[in-house]
């Protein structure tokens, strides 16, 4: 029988995102354009320009896509409501090559559904999780079958992307950590979600502990480590990486916004600038997720870090140009093209 393997697991809700597209609002931000909050009048009618509405997104299903689209054979473990939203969220991630063999539906539940406030090149998102009953399809030995089994008993995965799940899953989670500790030839991404940084690192230190690479951006890493964010001691990225790979994770990865990302691979820190927008950006909605799954997308194709490494800010690039998080995700041979046409300072530097 036929062997194949999965390249790329991505683990994570599933949402639909309506884009509001508002009309006007004030942003009020403290000293360097920090902690800001967006303001509107209370108990007024908000004008708004435009409602899109976008299918199969959330952090697990962006990766999937943004590997699919770079030509890995990618899956997802998620969950999906009975409704018509889960049905034409199944439809998207199917027509982006996803294999959806490990997507459940819950016939009685709905489909996660959130509402993006749409501002200038920003948003603020208002979410709910749907409680669904979680069951992991994995048990330590168990096989992986590819998608409908067409390609028989499959090897385990090469990564799994482990991200944001609902409040309701930490014993999800134990389970997720029985098979990787079954499996250690499968290496581990983790993105934290938010219910995952509340839970804390104590309660999760099975999950750290197996982790190959670890992404977060600079305040979430504050977050995690329980650091006062309005101490400037406290951004110091090389300290951040250092805590964080105290906790387990072999590589350690902290992007920060429009200033770039850093590496710590265990040994040496590096840095790599944003890729240049070629005119003002969009939407930078799902940039961060853009930028991680593009990195443990290229060491599924056998790049090294370093590589990974100026791969990772490419795909946030073009994303920032579209509506949402998936529609400008590149392909292998688009994402090489702007790589071959990078700015000279655009290089990775040992910091």
């Amino acid at each position: 029988m036929l062997k194949r393997q999965i390249d790329f697991l991505a683990i994570g809700d599933t949402v639909t995102d309506a884009f509001i597209r508002l009309h006007k609002a004030e942003i009020h931000c403290k000293v360097n354009e920090e902690d800001c909050e967006i303001c509107m009048p209370f108990g007024d009618k908000i004008p708004f320009e435009y409602v899109k509405v976008v299918r199969a997104v959330g952090n697990a299903a962006n990766a999937a896509v943004a590997a699919a689209r770079l030509g890995l054979r990618s899956s997802l473990v998620s969950d999906l409501g009975g409704d018509l939203n889960g049905k034409e969220c199944m439809a998207s991630l199917q027509a982006n090559k996803v294999m959806t063999s490990y997507v459940k539906v819950h016939k009685d539940n709905l489909t996660n559904y959130h509402y993006v406030l749409w501002y200038e090149s920003d948003r603020t998102i208002l979410v709910k999780h749907e409680k669904y009953a979680y069951d992991f399809p994995f048990k330590p030995g168990s096989k992986i079958r590819l998608s409908g089994g067409r390609f028989g008993l499959g090897l385990p995965p090469k990564w799994v992307y482990l991200t944001s799940l609902a409040d309701n899953t930490f014993s999800y989670h134990m389970s997720i950590a029985d098979w990787l500790e079954a499996e250690p030839s499968v290496k581990l991404a983790f993105q934290p979600g938010t219910f995952q940084m509340e839970l804390g690192t104590d309660e999760l230190k099975r999950i750290y502990a197996r982790t190959d690479l670890f992404v977060v951006n600079v305040e979430e890493a504050q977050r995690i480590l329980k650091l006062d964010p309005e101490k400037d001691s406290n951004r110091d990225v090389k300290m951040l990486m250092n805590k964080l790979s105290e906790l387990g994770p072999k590589m350690v990865a902290v992007t920060d916004s429009t200033n770039g990302a850093y590496l710590f691979d265990g040994e040496r820190c590096y840095s790599v600038p944003m890729y240049p927008d070629p005119r003002k950006a969009f939407d930078r909605t799902g940039c961060g997720d853009a930028w991680a799954s593009t990195f443990v997308a290229a060491m599924a194709m056998g790049k090294p870090p370093l590589e990974a490494l100026t791969w990772a800010p490419v795909n946030p690039m073009s994303v920032a140009q579209f509506v949402g998080a998936q529609e400008g995700l590149l392909s292998q041979d688009q994402l090489e093209w702007w790589l071959e046409r990078a700015p000279a300072d655009f290089k990775v530097r040992e910091i």
